[in-house]
């Protein structure tokens, strides 16, 4: 079977290493990506071999619209005569699409109720699979047929990160590295995402204010965000412009302080000190994860507050049920791959 993976955002490759590996032992894969924050830093590190396809065409809608159509295009011409069986994705709109003008069978996942993009991709795609929590009605409002959706057990960062906590419990057997100060790692907020309405820069005193106290790694979603924090007011931060591994993270992290959401989510299932400063409309997953209280939210995060929730917090055991279900749920997948 010829199985075809769009990965078109960095958390995409975490969420999709294992099951590429796991597939090619019999199965060929056929990767597509874009050039967006660090996917494809990602993609190179886990060592897989991809095509970029296309262009990010950036935060405006009307850039977003434009381009659309062309990538659609550019993907329909590259996969056209390589008899693809299967395609899959994580909230790239355009795969459905290009499935659909290619006759391939496509599964569509998401788990973000406020993407536009949701829309031609529910119309298009063969299969949706989405997390158990997230109700029919809001699917229904973008045009989902409901007999094409799938409910998966958990969140969608518990498919990957299952297999992730046993690396982790290995390194764990090595213990921690000894440290002078505890270290807060910073991921900004999504410039150029269309479900992201908020404002730019806002954690700069956040930043500023912390950085004279704890060790700041911030993780800039691309080189231009990654410039912002490069001014001389902000030395001392330490600035990653390269893509580094979850596993290589969570053991190093004290506090995780994310304006965005996979990675935000990923720190509180493993048990992190997380805090989320996401400026929009929080997105049911968000919601869930708060009600079993895996994070807090604070938007209006001062330095002050973020020292004090370190001083007080502890790691935690990563949370066992939604590792179970993502264990589950990373089967769903998989059979509904080999089986659509």
């Amino acid at each position: 079977m010829r199985i075809w993976f769009e990965l078109t955002n960095s958390p995409h490759i975490n969420m999709f290493a294992a099951m590429i590996r796991d597939l090619e032992r019999e199965h060929e894969v056929v990767i597509t990506c874009r050039p967006l924050a660090n996917t494809i830093d990602l993609l190179d590190l886990h060592g897989f071999k991809y095509e970029v396809v296309g262009l990010h065409y950036g935060g405006k809608l009307s850039a977003k619209l434009f381009g659309f159509p062309v990538r659609v295009t550019q993907l329909w011409k590259f996969l056209s005569g390589k008899r693809i069986d299967v395609a899959i994705s994580q909230s790239s709109f355009h795969s459905p699409v290009s499935s659909r003008l290619l006759g391939v069978r496509c599964i569509y996942m998401n788990d973000n109720e406020h993407a536009m993009g949701n829309i031609p991709a529910f119309i298009c795609a063969n299969a949706i699979m989405v997390p158990e929590f997230l109700g029919i009605e809001k699917l229904k409002k973008q045009f989902a047929n409901p007999k094409k959706v799938i409910h998966y057990p958990g969140v969608k960062e518990g498919i990957y990160l299952w297999e992730l906590d046993q690396r982790l419990k290995d390194r764990a057997t090595v213990g921690r590295k000894a440290k002078s100060r505890p270290t807060v790692y910073i991921r900004p907020e999504p410039w150029t995402a269309q479900y992201y309405n908020g404002k730019r820069n806002f954690l700069d005193e956040l930043v500023l204010g912390m950085k004279d106290h704890v060790d700041v790694v911030l993780l800039p979603r691309g080189k231009e965000q990654g410039a912002h924090y490069h001014d001389a007011r902000f030395a001392g931060v330490q600035v990653i412009t390269t893509a580094l591994d979850i596993a290589d993270i969570a053991p190093d992290c004290d506090l995780f302080i994310g304006a965005g959401g996979t990675m935000t989510r990923e720190m509180a299932v493993l048990g992190i000190p997380t805090i989320s400063v996401y400026q929009d409309e929080l997105l049911d997953v968000d919601r869930y994860l708060l009600a079993v209280g895996a994070f807090a939210h604070k938007p209006r995060l001062t330095a002050a507050q973020a020292l004090e929730f370190l001083r007080t917090a502890s790691h935690q055991p990563p949370n066992r049920e939604l590792l179970d279900k993502g264990k589950a749920a990373y089967e769903m997948v998989k059979s509904k791959i080999l089986n659509t």
